[in-house]
């Protein structure tokens, strides 16, 4: 499970301290998944780094797989994130010089035990995100929607209990939004991995279950869509 309390995130300025977040309370059991909507620079991001142990939180408590990141030491952190949490974000992030197969197989290199069985199972969630036929092509030999596929396919080689996608569709057309959004969700109910994504966007928020708001720094629930 993931269980999130009483969260909250500040950071001084020089005229006082800007809250972020305030309380926020987020539990998810193995399978379930929430979309977290707002605009921009509403904290959004700052709840997912938060999450996905990126940053620390200000106050409140984490815990994921019934670990609390916070005890962790810093290479204990770096190993339990890489194993335990794939992320999704707005830029696909991929490395130019390898090629798509490569790319997906990074997160493995720190695992001297993976073997062949990483790279099998890089060739099967390629196959399964419908890139088969792309595994020796480069990023800019690609479409965006692909390149996005590529790193949804990277965020899962490791079969992570939580995957974290921040804005996944906010730089592709209306139609690939559709496809990599259905590709989530799909993947989600396959793996049966939790499921945390931030967007501004309504129409794909709409194919979630579990919905929130995050306004002035406070995570509110939705009603569900009809």
């Amino acid at each position: 499970m993931l269980i999130a309390e009483a969260i909250t995130k500040n950071y001084p300025t020089r005229t006082g301290v800007l809250e972020i977040l305030r309380h926020v309370d987020l539990n998810l059991a193995d399978g379930q998944s929430a979309v977290v909507l707002g605009p921009s620079g509403c904290g959004k991001s700052t709840l997912l780094n938060i999450l996905g142990t990126l940053e620390p939180p200000t106050s409140g408590s984490l815990r994921l797989d019934d670990v609390e990141p916070g005890r962790l030491d810093e290479r204990e952190l770096a190993g339990f994130r890489n194993r335990r949490i794939g992320f999704v974000f707005q830029e696909h992030h991929l490395l130019p010089q390898c090629t798509v197969l490569e790319n997906v197989l990074i997160p493995t290199l720190v695992r001297r035990d993976s073997g062949g069985a990483a790279a099998d199972r890089a060739r099967a969630l390629l196959t399964r995100v419908g890139l088969a036929g792309r595994l020796e092509h480069f990023p800019a030999e690609i479409s965006g929607g692909e390149r996005q596929r590529v790193a949804i396919a990277r965020a899962l080689i490791n079969q992570p209990a939580l995957l974290l996608a921040d804005e996944p569709t906010g730089n592709l057309d209306r139609r690939t939004a559709e496809t990599v959004g259905d590709l989530l969700l799909e993947l989600q109910s396959l793996e049966g991995f939790m499921l945390v994504l931030v967007t501004h966007s309504e129409r794909l928020a709409g194919r979630f279950p579990r919905r929130y708001a995050l306004i002035d720094g406070a995570l509110e629930p939705l009603a569900a869509s009809a």
